[in-house]
Protein backbone atom coordinates (compact mmCIF):
# COMPACT_ATOMS: atom_id res chain seq x y z
CA UNK A 1 0.00 0.00 0.00
CA UNK A 2 1.42 3.22 -1.08
CA UNK A 3 1.50 5.92 1.39
CA UNK A 4 1.09 9.88 -0.09
CA UNK A 5 3.56 12.09 2.04
CA UNK A 6 2.23 15.27 3.66
CA UNK A 7 2.78 18.90 2.33
CA UNK A 8 2.02 21.18 4.31
CA UNK A 9 2.52 25.29 3.61
CA UNK A 10 5.66 25.37 4.98
CA UNK A 11 6.93 22.76 2.93
CA UNK A 12 5.67 24.96 -0.29
CA UNK A 13 7.04 28.14 1.13
CA UNK A 14 10.21 26.54 0.97
CA UNK A 15 10.64 24.98 -1.93
CA UNK A 16 9.30 27.51 -3.70
CA UNK A 17 11.67 30.37 -2.00
CA UNK A 18 14.60 27.13 -2.18
CA UNK A 19 14.33 27.21 -6.45
CA UNK A 20 14.17 31.64 -6.23
CA UNK A 21 17.33 30.99 -4.47
CA UNK A 22 18.77 29.23 -7.21
CA UNK A 23 17.29 31.20 -9.97
CA UNK A 24 18.40 34.53 -8.29
CA UNK A 25 22.48 32.38 -7.95
CA UNK A 26 22.25 31.25 -12.22
CA UNK A 27 21.80 34.72 -13.18
CA UNK A 28 24.24 36.06 -10.65
CA UNK A 29 26.73 34.04 -12.00
CA UNK A 30 25.86 34.91 -15.67
CA UNK A 31 25.89 38.51 -15.28
CA UNK A 32 29.49 38.15 -13.20
CA UNK A 33 30.64 36.67 -16.67
CA UNK A 34 28.97 38.78 -18.57
CA UNK A 35 30.80 42.11 -16.93
CA UNK A 36 33.98 40.22 -16.64
CA UNK A 37 33.77 38.46 -20.07
CA UNK A 38 35.45 35.23 -18.78
CA UNK A 39 33.70 32.13 -18.04
CA UNK A 40 36.06 31.33 -14.76
CA UNK A 41 36.22 33.59 -12.71
CA UNK A 42 36.68 31.42 -9.69
CA UNK A 43 38.78 28.23 -9.96
CA UNK A 44 35.19 26.05 -8.43
CA UNK A 45 33.27 27.60 -11.93
CA UNK A 46 35.16 24.94 -14.08
CA UNK A 47 38.00 23.20 -12.27
CA UNK A 48 39.45 21.59 -15.20
CA UNK A 49 39.67 24.58 -17.46
CA UNK A 50 41.45 26.69 -14.85
CA UNK A 51 44.26 23.61 -14.78
CA UNK A 52 44.18 24.30 -18.30
CA UNK A 53 44.50 28.57 -18.34
CA UNK A 54 47.11 28.07 -15.69
CA UNK A 55 49.19 26.12 -18.03
CA UNK A 56 48.18 28.26 -20.45
CA UNK A 57 49.40 31.13 -19.04
CA UNK A 58 52.62 29.78 -17.85
CA UNK A 59 53.03 28.53 -21.77
CA UNK A 60 52.76 32.79 -22.34
CA UNK A 61 54.83 33.79 -19.95
CA UNK A 62 57.58 31.65 -21.17
CA UNK A 63 57.36 32.91 -24.62
CA UNK A 64 56.82 36.43 -23.50
CA UNK A 65 60.28 35.91 -22.32
CA UNK A 66 61.76 34.28 -25.46
CA UNK A 67 60.11 37.37 -27.60
CA UNK A 68 62.30 39.70 -25.02
CA UNK A 69 65.27 37.29 -25.53
CA UNK A 70 65.13 37.57 -29.20
CA UNK A 71 64.48 40.68 -29.17
CA UNK A 72 67.90 41.81 -27.39
CA UNK A 73 69.58 39.43 -28.96
CA UNK A 74 68.36 40.87 -32.77
CA UNK A 75 69.89 44.12 -31.04
CA UNK A 76 73.40 42.26 -30.18
CA UNK A 77 73.68 40.90 -34.17
CA UNK A 78 72.42 43.79 -35.39
CA UNK A 79 75.32 46.33 -33.77
CA UNK A 80 77.64 43.72 -34.50
CA UNK A 81 76.56 43.89 -38.29
CA UNK A 82 76.98 47.49 -38.28
CA UNK A 83 80.53 47.27 -36.83
CA UNK A 84 81.47 44.79 -39.12
CA UNK A 85 80.24 46.21 -42.27
CA UNK A 86 81.94 49.51 -41.27
CA UNK A 87 85.26 47.84 -40.61
CA UNK A 88 85.58 46.48 -43.90
CA UNK A 89 84.72 49.74 -45.63
CA UNK A 90 87.47 51.15 -43.80
CA UNK A 91 89.86 48.19 -44.28
CA UNK A 92 89.05 48.31 -47.75
CA UNK A 93 89.32 51.98 -48.03
CA UNK A 94 93.04 51.15 -46.56
CA UNK A 95 94.00 48.58 -48.89
CA UNK A 96 93.55 51.04 -51.84
CA UNK A 97 95.67 53.80 -50.32
CA UNK A 98 98.07 50.95 -49.43
CA UNK A 99 97.99 50.11 -53.17
CA UNK A 100 98.01 53.70 -53.93
CA UNK A 101 101.21 54.31 -51.91
CA UNK A 102 103.21 51.75 -54.27
CA UNK A 103 103.54 54.94 -57.01
CA UNK A 104 107.03 56.05 -57.66
CA UNK A 105 105.52 59.55 -58.57
CA UNK A 106 104.31 59.90 -54.92
CA UNK A 107 106.68 62.91 -53.44
CA UNK A 108 107.25 62.49 -49.84
CA UNK A 109 104.69 64.77 -49.08
CA UNK A 110 101.54 62.55 -50.72
CA UNK A 111 103.31 60.03 -48.95
CA UNK A 112 102.51 61.48 -45.60
CA UNK A 113 99.34 62.30 -46.39
CA UNK A 114 98.59 58.64 -46.52
CA UNK A 115 100.37 57.55 -43.84
CA UNK A 116 98.14 59.99 -42.02
CA UNK A 117 95.10 58.76 -43.75
CA UNK A 118 95.93 54.99 -42.76
CA UNK A 119 96.48 55.60 -39.40
CA UNK A 120 92.95 57.57 -38.97
CA UNK A 121 91.95 54.39 -40.40
CA UNK A 122 93.64 52.02 -38.10
CA UNK A 123 91.76 54.73 -34.90
CA UNK A 124 88.75 54.07 -37.02
CA UNK A 125 88.89 50.25 -37.06
CA UNK A 126 90.06 50.13 -33.31
CA UNK A 127 86.92 51.90 -32.52
CA UNK A 128 84.74 49.66 -34.47
CA UNK A 129 86.45 46.56 -32.42
CA UNK A 130 85.53 48.30 -29.35
CA UNK A 131 81.91 48.78 -30.14
CA UNK A 132 79.43 48.22 -27.44
CA UNK A 133 76.01 47.41 -26.85
CA UNK A 134 74.23 48.78 -23.20
CA UNK A 135 77.50 48.97 -21.84
CA UNK A 136 78.98 45.90 -23.20
CA UNK A 137 81.89 45.09 -26.09
CA UNK A 138 80.11 42.93 -28.72
CA UNK A 139 83.59 41.65 -29.02
CA UNK A 140 84.47 40.76 -26.35
CA UNK A 141 82.96 37.28 -25.04
CA UNK A 142 81.40 37.18 -21.87
CA UNK A 143 84.13 39.81 -20.56
CA UNK A 144 83.27 43.77 -19.37
CA UNK A 145 85.38 46.67 -20.65
CA UNK A 146 87.11 47.10 -23.63
CA UNK A 147 87.89 44.35 -26.49
CA UNK A 148 91.60 45.18 -26.91
CA UNK A 149 93.93 47.89 -25.84
CA UNK A 150 96.53 49.68 -27.84
CA UNK A 151 99.52 48.81 -25.25
CA UNK A 152 103.33 49.33 -25.78
CA UNK A 153 104.57 45.95 -28.05
CA UNK A 154 101.02 45.42 -29.42
CA UNK A 155 97.53 45.91 -29.50
CA UNK A 156 95.91 43.53 -26.53
CA UNK A 157 93.08 41.46 -26.51
CA UNK A 158 90.95 41.83 -23.66
CA UNK A 159 88.05 39.40 -23.94
CA UNK A 160 88.20 35.62 -23.66
CA UNK A 161 87.81 34.00 -27.37
CA UNK A 162 86.17 31.19 -25.54
CA UNK A 163 83.43 33.10 -23.91
CA UNK A 164 79.96 33.45 -25.88
CA UNK A 165 76.86 35.49 -25.18
CA UNK A 166 74.32 33.59 -25.93
CA UNK A 167 70.51 34.05 -25.94
CA UNK A 168 67.55 31.26 -25.54
CA UNK A 169 64.82 31.61 -28.12
CA UNK A 170 62.81 28.56 -27.71
CA UNK A 171 62.90 25.91 -25.20
CA UNK A 172 66.18 23.90 -27.20
CA UNK A 173 67.55 26.56 -29.00
CA UNK A 174 69.93 29.13 -28.23
CA UNK A 175 71.98 31.54 -30.70
CA UNK A 176 75.37 33.59 -29.93
CA UNK A 177 75.03 37.18 -30.52
CA UNK A 178 78.18 38.12 -30.15
CA UNK A 179 81.67 37.85 -32.27
CA UNK A 180 85.03 36.69 -31.04
CA UNK A 181 87.23 39.81 -31.72
CA UNK A 182 90.50 38.28 -31.56
CA UNK A 183 89.29 35.96 -34.67
CA UNK A 184 87.39 39.04 -36.43
CA UNK A 185 90.81 41.76 -35.84
CA UNK A 186 93.54 39.64 -34.61
CA UNK A 187 95.57 40.05 -32.28
CA UNK A 188 98.71 41.89 -30.75
CA UNK A 189 101.47 41.90 -33.75
CA UNK A 190 99.11 39.96 -35.88
CA UNK A 191 96.60 42.19 -35.46
CA UNK A 192 94.85 44.43 -38.54
CA UNK A 193 95.83 47.46 -35.79
CA UNK A 194 99.50 46.59 -35.98
CA UNK A 195 99.80 45.96 -39.68
CA UNK A 196 98.19 49.66 -40.61
CA UNK A 197 100.72 50.82 -37.94
CA UNK A 198 103.52 48.80 -40.18
CA UNK A 199 102.07 50.54 -43.64
CA UNK A 200 102.14 54.15 -42.06
CA UNK A 201 105.58 54.07 -40.71
CA UNK A 202 106.43 52.41 -44.07
CA UNK A 203 105.41 55.16 -46.02
CA UNK A 204 106.73 57.63 -44.14
CA UNK A 205 110.18 56.14 -44.12
CA UNK A 206 110.86 58.15 -46.79
CA UNK A 207 114.74 56.69 -47.08
CA UNK A 208 113.23 53.33 -48.74
CA UNK A 209 110.94 52.61 -51.25
CA UNK A 210 107.12 51.43 -50.38
CA UNK A 211 106.40 48.31 -51.50
CA UNK A 212 102.74 47.65 -50.86
CA UNK A 213 103.06 44.16 -51.98
CA UNK A 214 104.63 43.05 -48.79
CA UNK A 215 101.17 44.45 -46.77
CA UNK A 216 98.23 43.24 -49.17
CA UNK A 217 98.53 39.49 -48.17
CA UNK A 218 98.19 40.41 -44.50
CA UNK A 219 95.21 43.08 -45.19
CA UNK A 220 93.29 40.60 -47.85
CA UNK A 221 93.85 37.90 -44.56
CA UNK A 222 91.99 40.41 -42.37
CA UNK A 223 89.18 40.94 -45.02
CA UNK A 224 88.80 37.45 -45.02
CA UNK A 225 87.97 37.19 -41.79
CA UNK A 226 85.76 39.86 -41.34
CA UNK A 227 83.98 38.71 -44.00
CA UNK A 228 83.60 35.22 -42.21
CA UNK A 229 82.50 36.31 -39.18
CA UNK A 230 79.59 39.12 -41.31
CA UNK A 231 78.34 35.83 -43.15
CA UNK A 232 78.36 33.94 -39.78
CA UNK A 233 76.65 37.04 -38.28
CA UNK A 234 74.18 37.12 -40.99
CA UNK A 235 73.36 33.48 -40.22
CA UNK A 236 72.52 33.96 -36.99
CA UNK A 237 70.21 37.15 -37.35
CA UNK A 238 68.38 34.65 -39.73
CA UNK A 239 68.11 32.43 -37.07
CA UNK A 240 67.11 34.67 -34.25
CA UNK A 241 64.11 36.30 -37.06
CA UNK A 242 62.64 32.88 -37.76
CA UNK A 243 62.64 32.10 -33.93
CA UNK A 244 60.74 35.63 -33.31
CA UNK A 245 58.14 34.78 -36.34
CA UNK A 246 57.93 31.00 -34.48
CA UNK A 247 57.14 32.83 -31.04
CA UNK A 248 54.88 35.24 -32.68
CA UNK A 249 52.46 32.59 -34.04
CA UNK A 250 52.92 30.67 -31.12
CA UNK A 251 52.08 33.77 -29.10
CA UNK A 252 48.68 34.01 -30.98
CA UNK A 253 47.92 30.29 -30.73
CA UNK A 254 48.32 30.63 -27.34
CA UNK A 255 45.62 33.42 -26.86
CA UNK A 256 43.24 31.90 -29.37
CA UNK A 257 43.33 28.58 -26.77
CA UNK A 258 42.94 30.48 -23.56
CA UNK A 259 40.10 32.77 -25.06
CA UNK A 260 38.69 29.51 -25.94
CA UNK A 261 38.49 28.14 -22.64
CA UNK A 262 37.58 31.08 -20.49
CA UNK A 263 35.89 33.94 -22.98
CA UNK A 264 32.37 34.52 -23.10
CA UNK A 265 30.45 34.31 -26.00
CA UNK A 266 28.88 37.51 -25.08
CA UNK A 267 25.43 37.18 -27.27
CA UNK A 268 24.75 33.67 -26.25
CA UNK A 269 25.14 35.17 -22.13
CA UNK A 270 22.64 37.59 -22.99
CA UNK A 271 20.36 35.05 -24.59
CA UNK A 272 20.71 33.00 -21.05
CA UNK A 273 20.29 36.02 -18.91
CA UNK A 274 17.31 37.28 -20.49
CA UNK A 275 15.97 33.41 -20.19
CA UNK A 276 17.20 33.48 -16.56
CA UNK A 277 14.83 37.38 -15.94
CA UNK A 278 11.63 35.63 -17.74
CA UNK A 279 12.06 32.21 -15.82
CA UNK A 280 12.71 34.10 -12.52
CA UNK A 281 9.53 36.98 -12.84
CA UNK A 282 7.52 33.98 -13.94
CA UNK A 283 8.43 31.92 -10.67
CA UNK A 284 7.49 34.77 -8.82
CA UNK A 285 4.45 35.35 -9.81
CA UNK A 286 3.64 31.85 -9.10
CA UNK A 287 5.09 31.78 -5.75
CA UNK A 288 2.81 35.05 -5.37
CA UNK A 289 -0.46 32.24 -5.66
CA UNK A 290 1.00 30.04 -3.75
CA UNK A 291 1.84 31.77 -0.75
CA UNK A 292 -0.94 33.91 -0.28
CA UNK A 293 -2.81 32.24 2.00
CA UNK A 294 -2.20 33.66 6.25
CA UNK A 295 -2.86 32.06 9.26
CA UNK A 296 -6.23 33.56 9.09
CA UNK A 297 -6.94 31.86 6.26
CA UNK A 298 -6.70 28.49 7.77
CA UNK A 299 -8.53 29.74 11.28
CA UNK A 300 -11.72 30.55 9.46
Amino acid sequence: MSTIGRVTHFTVRASTLGNLQTNLHKMSELQAQMSSGTKINVASDDPAGTADVLRIQGDQRLLDQYSRNAADGEAWLLTVDSALTTSLASLRKARNLTVQGGSGALGTTSRAALAQEIEGIRESLLAQANTTYLGRSVFAGTVSGEAFSDAAGGYVFNGVATGRVERTVASDTTVRVDSTGSAVFGEGTDSVFAVLDRITAALNDTTTDFAPSAFLDEIDGHLDNMLTELSSNGARQNQVDSAQDLISANQITAKTRLGAIQDVDLAQIILDIQSQEVAYQGALGAAAKVLQPTLLDFLR
